[in-house]
């Protein structure tokens, strides 16, 4: 259970982790792929940030999660640059892909389909647990 502390700067570390994102994609040159952070949770201690990250196409994800652990010294400074004044300590950020667009989009295939994952489980993958 997130306390509401956690989650208001979840909130804000949420709004600016996109804005960043996106302004080092247009820095970059890159076109064509869209980013946006679809949730941020602290740990209690706010030590650690976990966000989530959707990526579209979403053929890229793999390679924009890479590319992002690699700078992720580079984007906690321009984080902590913005938060400056609203928190004493950045956290340290860890970056996950959020499938849960990709796993509803398989269960109304699913369910449009001839294969009713109802009666037939296994036709859907599990969903990976974070």
């Amino acid at each position: 259970m997130e306390t509401n502390r956690q989650k208001k700067i979840g909130g804000v570390l949420q709004k600016d982790l996109a804005e960043i994102l996106n302004n080092n994609l247009r820095d970059a040159g890159i076109n064509g792929i869209l980013i946006s952070v679809s949730k941020v949770k602290v740990t209690i201690d706010l030590s650690i940030a976990k966000a989530y990250l959707s990526v579209f196409p979403q053929k890229h994800a793999s390679e924009i999660l890479t590319e992002l652990n690699e700078v992720k010294s580079k984007i906690k400074h321009q984080m902590a640059l913005r938060t400056k004044n609203q928190l004493r300590k950045m956290p340290d950020l860890s970056f996950f892909i959020d499938d849960s667009l990709e796993y509803i989009e398989n269960i109304e295939k699913s369910m449009k389909g001839d294969e009713n994952p109802i009666s037939n489980p296994d036709l859907l993958d599990r969903r990976k647990k974070s």
